[in-house]
């Protein structure tokens, strides 16, 4: 009798190996059935600090804690089975020293089991990210728009409509995939600044808000499923279940009060 091999995650060092090949597919997931949807499909799954205003209604990314980010990528770990899991670092949690961020990613990914840490910030991250790949830690960088930097870049806005800020982006992507990262997730920047990223680094690109010559492409999972309200421009909605939900819990909410539910089939008799 043999046992079943186990399935095998997808490695950091795969994704690496994805520059200039097949579009890496990523996408956000915060709990375990919506990660074994997403498995099925994504090379990447990211439990992103999104999920303090899509799963707790928080303002912002702000106020998202490292146990906060444990506890769901824990349900991610456990739900999915082939995707690389990523998880976010929260604000605070790795910004005040390469120790700080060492110790908390390393806690990250003792008591989830993901694949690597992701962390927002380019060139003046980049001693923290090689300390922490040095150590062990694969690291996704995030280059571009960084939410959790809002406050100092005055909202959420397009980055480099001005040409002349180019090179500053270019250098920041350049800086973290020579410290060491695997990836680069490039958000909310002029598509043609997307392009010269992608072209300047040896490591594959993840855009959001960027451009289709990224090495892949990653969309907050409730954006694109039609689950949230308003959305970025970027975002593309492939279904629209936030309709059908409603629909559906209208309909079940008519039933009790016609008391057609629960009818004869749905009854221990």
């Amino acid at each position: 009798m043999s046992a079943q091999a186990p399935v095998r995650r997808v490695t950091a060092p795969q994704i690496a190996d994805r520059k200039g090949a097949a579009p890496i597919v990523a996408l956000t997931a915060y709990t375990a059935p919506m990660a074994a949807m997403v498995d099925a499909h994504a090379d990447v799954i990211l439990v992103g600090d999104s999920l303090g205003m899509v799963v707790h209604g928080l303002p912002s990314t702000i106020g998202v804690t490292l146990e906060m980010m444990i506890l769901h990528g824990q349900a991610v770990m456990r739900g999915s089975e082939r995707a690389m899991v990523v998880i976010d670092m929260p604000f605070g949690s790795y910004e005040e020293s390469p120790e700080q961020a060492f110790r908390n990613a390393a806690r990250v990914m003792a008591q989830t089991g993901a694949g690597a840490v992701k962390l927002e910030g380019g060139a003046r991250m980049a001693p923290t990210i090689r300390f922490l790949v040095d150590r062990g830690i694969p690291v996704m960088a995030h280059v571009g728009l960084t939410p959790q930097a809002t406050n100092t870049m005055g909202g959420f806005k397009t980055q480099g409509r001005d040409p002349a800020t180019w090179p500053a982006f270019v250098a920041d992507a350049r800086a973290v995939a020579d410290a060491g990262a695997f990836s680069v997730v490039v958000e909310g920047v002029m598509e043609a600044l997307a392009d010269q990223i992608t072209d300047a680094i040896a490591v594959p690109t993840i855009g959001i808000g960027a451009s289709a010559r990224c090495d892949g492409q990653i969309l907050v999972l409730d954006d694109m499923l039609g689950l949230s309200g308003r959305v970025p421009r970027f975002v593309r909605r492939f279904g629209e279940l936030g309709k059908e939900a409603d629909q559906a819990i209208a309909a079940y909410a008519a039933a009790v009060r016609d008391r057609s539910f629960p009818a004869a089939a749905e009854l221990y008799r």
